[in-house]
This record gives C-alpha cells, structure tokens and sequence, in this order.
C-alpha cells in the first residue's frame, strides 16, 4: 500500500520525526506483507477476551466476504505507536482501529481519507442505523473519516452488597442522583481503612464528566482557548477533588499512573466506580451483586462524557480494486451481523441501533446505556477533543493529578496550565485551517 504524504512530514506530525525515515524504511522493508487479495485489519487487544472477539470477527469477515481475513492485534497502550509507524512505512491496514479522540489527529494529517464519497456511492450503506453521537465522533471539519463499532456513556457501576449491608436503599435506576446526595451516600459509605465511597482514575478522562455535568467544557466552543478557569469547570474539579482531598471517601492512591478504578471496584470495598459500559465484560468477574446507573446530575444535569471507537480507511489505500476490498471489510466491520458479535460479548454498546438489543444483562440494568444514547433518559455529551488532544492530555498530566493528593490546589494548578493550554488550542486551530485549505 502506497502512502499519499510524505514520510518526513508525516514522522514530524506524529512526533516521530527523531525515529528518522531510514527507520521508517527499514520496517518497510522487513514486512513481507499480507498476500494479496486479503482483508488486512488492524485493532488493539489487550486480553484473551477481547481477542476471542477478533477471532470471531475475523471468521465473520471470512464468512461475508469469501477472502482471508488478517488482523494485526496490538496491546491497547502500544496500538496509537504501532499505527503510526505502520502509516509511515506503507505497511498500514486496509482498515484501521481508531479510538474516537485520536479521529482528528489522523484526518487533520491527512493519514485517513473521508469516506463521504464511498458513502454517497453505496445504495446498500447509510448512517442512519449509527447513533448520532457516533456519527459525530466520526467527523472532522464537516466530513465523514470513521465508522464507528462502539459508543457509550460514562454510568456508575455501584456495589449492591455494599449498600444493602449497611441498608442503605438502593439508587433509582433511571433518575440521576444530585451530586449533593451522591457526595452524602460517598460519605455514609465510607470506613476509612475498610471501605470507601467512590473511585475514579485521576486524569482528564474522568474529570471531563463532572465538567460537563457542571455545564464547562475542557475549551471553547471555538476551541480557540481553555476554559477550565471558567466557573463551571472550576466547580467540577473542585468537587471531585473534594470528594478525594477533603471527603476522603476515595482509595488512597499509591500511584497516580498505574491507579485503576477497576481494580478498586472488583476487590469489592468501593461502593461506586465511574466508568464506561466497555468495563462490563471485566466488571462481571466481582464476586458481588452490581448494577449500573446515570451518571450524576450537576447543574446541567446528567451529561457525562459519550466516547466512542471507529474503524478508518487510510488514506495510502489506493483507488481501484484495493479501495473496493478496503470498503467492503469497512461495512463488514461495522456491520450489524459483526456489532451483534462484538455486543454479546459484553465489550460495549455497538455504534448501530439495529444491533444494540445485542447488549443484554448482566448487569440488569444495562439497558440504559441505549436509552441515554437515544436521548429518552439522562442525557450525554460527545467527548471534545482538539487535533492534538494526546498533547492536552499530557499537558493536564502532568499537573492536574497533584491535585488528587492535595500537593496543590486546583485554582493554582489550573492557573499553572492554562497559558500552555491556550497555546494548543491555537496550535489545534492552525491544523484545522491547514487542513481547510488542502480541502482535508
């Protein structure tokens, strides 16, 4: 597969540019590559499970097209640096996995093509059986670069035992719960050294809900400057720095880099855990009774953050018969036939309506994850992100976890980040017009 930019440009956008084009060469030619006619696929994996799904893809795939089906499987921390060398050396996929944050990266880069054409031509294709907010997640600057495979809310996943040994009644199942009340029933939980009321990872991810339910964001609407100075972020971030800082119902942390929310939550002395519907296939070896509910509801209500994976053509695919083959796998992929697979397997909610009654218990109240994403309960927002998010995010990694530990406070950090904010986000909008003007 031929790569339509250059590989010194591409290495110096994905900041690999200290790897060299020698190095980009020498992995090219260490490939003998695929053989010819196959349906090349590329997705992370990072557990037997999720590698039983891709299995089971890939037969499926075999199935529907009548070609051999080869997918490269990647751990999930190393998939993003594996792709980008792959893009670079012309060894890439005919389709590749995209986490919905890193989308604009890759089209602002021109390194995936838009598909509205593919689309357009394709009477047997629409995406009117994808959840808008996958649609969304999808786009960039007013065109179509990914199809998604999954889309989901952040829920509370909650210890029933917990809450009924201490007969505490349990949480409605579809009214979200004010911040106040769940802040009180955090602390009612908590036994210091025992068990606790809460946990959540310590970085943006997770803070990004609380903003969003207090009305904030992580930016402007024009993404030209930050906005977690304003008022409503500030209030968010307080709160749940509160809830670890002041409150203590939180575990403590022993490393901010290797905390999981998971792990707290399965040892069974967490009474909640904030996390997505993607957790529910590991959620289900606790050896407690649980159930899901809406996120908590701040002064904008119950918006926490959609996120969403997607599947993408790279742009080195060429036209004729190996676009044909690349957009087939594409459709065979997010297929409702595939999503059922990818469903039942309890990975996530698949991004197709048609295959979301795949989703099914336990835990029992998981059919709210649909009812959210159709706007009938609760409510959501698509996760904003710049097209250098993965530089946001390191940038907020740096400071913002101190504040988990108390070793500073979130006006100071948030005042320490914001000038380096703003200048990514002016960094993000000259990408963005750059791409304008290559019609990217």
């Amino acid at each position: 597969m031929s790569v339509s930019m250059s590989r010194r440009g591409f290495l110096g956008m994905t900041g690999f540019a200290g790897l060299g084009v020698a190095a980009a060469g020498t992995l090219a030619g260490c490939s003998s590559g695929p053989p010819a006619g196959a349906a090349t696929w590329s997705m992370w994996s990072s557990s037997a499970a999720e590698k039983k799904v891709w299995d089971d893809f890939g037969k499926y795939v075999e199935q529907q097209l009548k070609v051999r089906s080869i997918a490269t499987l990647t751990p999930s921390t190393g998939y993003p640096t594996k792709l980008d060398l792959q893009l670079v050396s012309g060894t890439a996929s005919l389709v590749t996995a995209l986490n919905g944050t890193l989308i604009p990266t890759y089209a602002a880069r021109g390194a995936h093509r838009p598909l509205d054409d593919l689309i357009a031509a394709d009477p047997d294709f629409s995406l009117d059986d994808f959840y808008e907010t996958s649609r969304r997640i999808g786009s960039f600057n007013g065109k179509t670069y990914a199809i998604g495979f999954d889309v989901a809310p952040t829920v509370m996943y909650y210890n029933k035992d917990l809450l009924n040994k201490q007969g505490i009644p349990l949480p409605s199942r579809t009214e979200p719960m004010s911040w106040a009340t769940f802040r009180e029933l955090c602390k009612q939980l908590t036994k210091p050294g025992q068990q606790y009321g809460f946990t959540c990872a310590p970085a943006i991810d997770d803070l990004v809900s609380w903003i969003y339910c207090a009305g904030g964001n992580v930016m402007s609407a024009d993404a030209s400057r930050s906005t977690l100075g304003d008022p409503e972020a500030m209030e968010a971030l307080q709160y749940v720095i509160d809830l670890f800082v002041k409150d203590q119902v939180t575990p403590p942390i022993k490393n901010l880099v290797t905390e999981s929310s998971l792990s707290n939550f399965l040892q069974g002395n967490v009474a909640f855990m904030q996390n997505g519907p993607w957790q529910v296939v590991n959620a289900r070896k606790a050896k407690f009774d649980w159930d899901i509910i809406p996120f908590p509801a701040g002064a904008a209500g119950s918006k926490p953050r959609v996120s969403g994976s997607s599947f993408a053509i790279p742009s080195g695919v060429r036209e004729g018969a190996e676009l044909d083959l690349a957009w087939k796998l594409m459709k065979t992929l997010t297929s409702t036939g595939a999503l059922d697979i990818y469903a039942k397997a309890g990975r996530n909610n698949p991004a197709r309506l048609s295959a979301g009654s795949a989703f099914q218990p336990p835990p029992d109240n998981l059919g709210i994850v649909q009812e959210i994403l159709a706007g009938k309960l609760a409510g959501g927002h698509a996760f904003d992100v710049t097209t250098n998010w993965n530089q946001v995010k390191q940038l907020l990694g740096q400071d913002l976890p101190r504040t988990f530990l108390g070793q500073v406070s979130v006006p100071d950090a948030i005042n320490g980040l914001t000038p380096r904010l703003d200048i990514l986000m002016r960094q993000h909008l000259d990408t963005v017009r750059q791409a304008t003007a290559r019609k990217g």
